[in-house]
């Protein structure tokens, strides 16, 4: 292609780059302010579970939340999201979406529920004679 189409060499560059192959406009580090970490970040592993608080209604409504805030909240509000499924669904990095969270942990609008780890289980030897004495009953 050339200028006899209306078209300068520029004009197909500036093309080439502002497509849906380019990605997303913002980046990532932008989304959280520059910030690569949170107060929470403990307990934000990549099986942490993310859970909506009743009053997270409010999030559409609120100005102060960036789209991928209210994004978190809307998904959570559908069912409990480990950290590895958000950043799967939103289609960014763990580090940024852990950082989101972090915020909103601070604004009270979501929680984090740990799962409870192997060692801290019941043995399986003390649950069937649990349920062997019930049955017993």
């Amino acid at each position: 292609m050339s200028e006899q189409d209306g078209r300068t060499a520029r004009d197909l560059e500036t093309a080439r780059w502002f497509d849906d192959d380019a990605g997303p406009v913002v980046r990532p580090y932008a989304m959280t302010r520059g910030r690569t970490s949170t107060a929470a970040e403990g307990r934000l592993d990549l099986i942490a579970l993310v859970i909506a608080e009743s009053r997270a209604q409010e999030t559409v409504e609120d100005q102060t939340l960036s789209p991928e805030h209210v994004e978190i909240v809307e998904l959570c509000r559908q069912e409990p999201l480990s950290v590895a499924e958000l950043a799967a669904e939103l289609d960014l990095p763990v580090g940024v979406v852990r950082v989101l969270i972090g915020d909103l942990l601070d604004a009270e609008l979501v929680h984090v529920s740990r799962p409870v780890p192997p060692a801290e289980l019941p043995d399986e030897k003390v649950l069937r004679e649990v349920i062997d004495g019930l049955r017993a009953l």
